[in-house]
């Protein structure tokens, strides 16, 4: 039988302490706790969502945003029976592996390490996870990283495959097998936790990023309800990235979706005081909205009786996924493709790049004490590849702009 609590290298009990009440902390109450001090954790916070970090104390970081889906997937999570800590320590860790300069700089760590495997955000979290975070080190000193129980990093694995051909998405690189086979031990498919954990994402992240955007004056719906060749446009965009739906069926989803007297309060939003409270309840509702008919949905397959690990599939109503798709899109289409922004993204694309092309050159005298030691035991160029790879994507906003400026001016 598999034990879910297990970790990749056995640990002593810890106690919860005198006066607590409590013999022991739950080993998912540990894992938890793990994850909130992590130095990755911390890093969050002055790494891109979707607004770059620090430009304007409104809008989401990684950090906030990864908090915020930690709340939704507890509360999604528990009412249906998952233990609680476990999706809520999923939602707090599924983005720790995410670069400087948010999916624009993963594109661009994923073109410099081609020679290694590539680059993907979600298998990066599982090395930081189990690798590169400092806390526990198995019987031959090699870091294992968080050392987190079975239940729990496999909660993470929004992607629990490989990289493949013509694979976008994955959720491990080949060299991170031996953990990845331990966690998935008797595993077929995604666990419910995994589900519910990528389900609170996609709510998060379409609810929050387009009040960001009209917070931040980029995104308006009036002219949206009136241009149907816009509208259009849109659903062709979602239909591309982010719905297997046609355009058309799309159409009168969003059509529906505008028409929603929810979204009447927000015309006109000109930042003030009560605009904000307006743009509040619209996120509230939604996004409420949507965990409750997650919630109602798959209770109507599986029925009452609790359910987790891989006793169910998280169900999420077609109309449901629909709408979640069309409000990524908006963030999508006037957000991050808007044109003004295009030259920032190639200044951030070149500045990983430079950063990258130096590291290799310098290595390791100029990597961190963390990853110089890895560099200097790595077997060969494609190890040492990962290895400056690792050291770059460990990098806040911030962080990045000034090695580059350390490092890499006026000398490419």
């Amino acid at each position: 039988m598999i034990d879910n609590a297990a970790r990749f290298v056995d640990e002593p009990v810890k106690y919860a302490g005198i006066g607590t009440g409590r013999f022991e902390r739950s080993p998912y109450e540990r894992d938890r706790g793990r994850v909130l001090h992590s130095a990755g954790f911390r890093r969050l916070a002055t790494k891109t969502q979707v607004h770059p970090a620090g430009e304007d104390g409104f809008v989401r970081t990684r950090l906030t945003h990864s908090l915020e889906v930690a709340q939704i997937a507890r509360e999604l999570g528990e009412r249906l029976g998952c233990d609680p800590d476990v999706v809520d320590t999923a939602g707090l860790a599924h983005d720790l592996g995410h670069p400087p300069f948010g999916h624009n700089g993963e594109d661009a760590l994923d073109a410099m390490a081609q020679p290694c495997g590539g680059f993907e955000g979600n298998a990066q979290t599982l090395r930081v996870l189990t690798r590169l975070e400092a806390k526990v080190f198995d019987a031959d000193g090699r870091s294992v990283g968080l050392n987190l129980t079975r239940a729990t990093l496999d909660a993470v694995c929004k992607y629990p495959w490989f990289r493949t051909s013509g694979t976008r998405k994955y959720g491990v690189y080949a060299d991170d097998a031996p953990i990845f086979s331990w966690l998935r031990a008797g595993a077929a498919d995604r666990c419910l936790e995994a589900q519910v954990m990528d389900w609170s994402d996609d709510v998060a992240y379409s609810v929050h990023d387009v009040e960001d955007g009209i917070h931040g004056g980029y995104v308006d719906l009036d002219p949206l309800r009136r241009d149907d060749a816009e509208r259009a446009a849109l659903c062709a965009d979602v239909a591309a990235v982010y719905s297997g739906e046609s355009a058309g069926d799309l159409a009168d989803v969003l059509d529906q979706l505008l028409s929603d007297p929810v979204f009447t309060p927000l015309s006109g939003y000109d930042g003030s005081h009560r605009a904000q409270a307006a743009l509040k309840r619209v996120t509230s509702v939604l996004t409420g909205r949507f965990v409750v008919e997650t919630i109602k949905a798959t209770r109507d397959r599986y029925g009452p009786d609790p359910v987790r690990r891989y006793d169910a599939d998280l169900v999420v109503p077609r109309r449901t996924r629909a709408q979640v798709a069309l409000l990524k899109g908006i963030a999508l289409r006037y957000v991050m493709r808007r044109p003004e922004a295009s030259p920032s993204y190639a200044r951030q694309q070149d500045l990983l790049k430079e950063l990258v092309t130096v590291l290799i050159e310098r290595a390791p005298d100029e990597l961190d004490p963390v990853f110089a030691p890895l560099w200097r035991t790595a077997s060969d160029d494609a190890e040492k590849l990962r290895v400056v790879i690792d050291q770059v994507a460990s990098l806040t906003d911030p962080a990045a702009v000034a090695w580059h400026r350390r490092l890499c001016v006026g000398l490419i």
